[in-house]
């Protein structure tokens, strides 16, 4: 066993410590286990937040962006900056509203304003098929990261099953506890590896950051701007603008918001965390470095830059390092989601047709569903392709579908009923089905439009037709059954 495979092997043991450390003298309920009996402070709520954000895909897909795309690659820092603005008013008014209805996931949300057990069982579903992907971004990166950090000697399929097996273990005892404790060690890592790459790697093989910025614009005059077709500033702003209004439509930053002691933390946090985001500057750095470093990485392979470019340039106890930093940014936010598909699944869909199980056996399926969700992440990990990025972007379409309901939802007078709402989140599933699979682009639906509408994220295209949808069908009903949201 190398010394790389040592550290790493010491970081996956020191989370799941923590995990099980981190549960010590407590009650472990659903509510424990969800949302840590509500009673986290500021520092815990920023840390599980920045745990759901700073995933693997910013180690290594925000890289592997830097390198593959180029400019384009500059979207994460859009979308995220301008959602912690959203966060400033939007969180306060779902923590008072959760707290006061004593919700512990983001389906009771949907249920208990709009009065409707089985609009929750749609929001789950949503979830549910929304946060598969991200699980598979997760597994996927670890996998890649110990991996390549071992020096070959634990295959991509293994790393993936003990990643899963670790998960697994770690969700079931830990819930919410362990991955809040977890994340404060990740952080404090992350931001030391990625400021000290981002920084050491362009001086080593450049001698800066103007010089290895011109080295690449020499050889390629185009990647540092964005193009006219494909990822052009049409993609941009249609995919910031989805990412927006999706940023808090993610189950696990519901569950995560609920963990809230008081309002005040959200605000604070809206004030510090867009500081923050400027780290992943650096993660962009790694991955411009590696373009003229290690040339030659295409399709998938661009999510390796960061790690191909290290192992070139470290000993393996530097890499070592950097593969214990990747490995706990899969953990936290792997664990986050597990922990919420597996509530979802068994609260918000299981409980709806079983109304008489009780919350002590709905807490027990729901650690029973975490190897289910483990599993059927570990399949699609080892059998589907995708680039991080993209599957990120995938999973984003599908969780903005619960925007508009949700915001109109906070209105004093909501005109949108369960019927309307549940209308528009199908209509917009259904649209980003459709134009995926079929590879429709909007130029296809509307000849007249001009050839740049081509490049409109197909999520913001699902939107529209939902708003519209939601609109239509809750007037519609409303007149005969005079139902509306709270």
């Amino acid at each position: 066993m190398n010394i790389a495979l040592i550290i790493i092997s010491a970081f996956l043991l020191l989370a799941v410590f923590l995990g099980i450390r981190s549960t010590k003298g407590k009650d472990m309920d659903l509510e424990q286990w969800t949302v840590g009996g509500r009673g986290f402070s500021g520092i815990f709520v920023f840390l599980l937040m920045a745990g759901e954000i700073y995933t693997t895909f910013s180690f290594l897909g925000g890289s592997g962006w830097a390198y593959g795309k180029g400019a384009p690659a500059l979207y994460v820092l859009m979308y995220i900056g301008l959602s912690y603005v959203v966060s400033y008013w939007l969180l306060p008014v779902i923590w008072r509203y959760a707290k006061e209805h004593k919700l512990v996931s983001q389906s009771d949300f949907f249920v208990s304003k709009f009065n409707s057990p089985y609009l929750g069982v749609l929001v789950a579903l949503v979830g549910v098929i929304g946060m598969l992907p991200v699980i598979v971004v997760q597994l996927k990166g670890l996998g890649i990261i110990v991996s390549q950090a071992s020096y070959g000697a634990i295959s991509m399929q293994t790393a993936v099953w003990i990643g899963a097996i670790s998960l697994t273990i770690y969700v079931m005892l830990s819930g919410v506890h362990g991955s809040a404790w977890t994340a404060a060690i990740k952080d404090i890592v992350m931001v030391v590896v990625i400021c000290f790459l981002g920084i050491y790697l362009p001086l080593h093989y450049y001698g800066g950051f103007q010089p290895m910025f011109e080295a690449v614009h020499a050889a390629n005059p185009d990647f540092l701007k964005f193009p006219d077709e494909g990822y052009s500033m049409t993609w941009v702003i249609s995919t910031v603008l989805l990412l927006v209004l999706g940023f808090y439509m993610w189950p696990q930053v519901f569950s995560s918001t609920y963990t809230a002691k008081n309002e005040k933390v959200f605000r604070k946090n809206a004030i510090i965390s867009p500081l923050y985001t400027l780290m992943l500057l650096f993660v962009f750095f790694v991955g411009t470095a590696a373009i003229l470093t290690v040339p030659g990485l295409e399709g998938e392979d661009v999510d390796l830059s960061l790690l191909r470019l290290s192992i070139e340039t470290f000993d393996p106890w530097v890499i070592g390092i950097i593969g214990g930093a990747g490995l706990l940014t899969a953990l936290v936010p792997g664990s986050l989601l597990i922990m919420n598909t597996a509530t979802l699944l068994a609260k918000n869909i299981y409980q709806v047709f079983a109304p008489n199980t009780s919350d002590k056996t709905i807490g027990k399926l729901a650690r029973l569903f975490v190897p289910v969700v483990s599993l059927l992440a570990v399949y699609f990990t080892l059998h589907g392709g995708a680039t991080l990025s993209n599957i990120i972007l995938m999973g984003y379409s599908l969780m903005t579908q619960l925007a508009p309901s949700l915001f109109c939802s906070l209105w004093k007078r909501n005109f949108i009923n369960k019927y309307g709402a549940a209308a528009g989140i199908i209509a917009g599933l259904a649209v980003v089905a459709y134009i995926t699979t079929s590879q429709t682009t909007l130029v296809d639906l509307i000849p007249s439009l001009p050839q740049s509408w081509n490049d409109v994220n197909t999520g913001i295209i699902a939107l529209v037709v939902n708003c519209v949808v939601m609109i239509v069908v809750s007037l519609a009903t409303r007149r005969k059954h005079g139902l509306a949201g709270k």
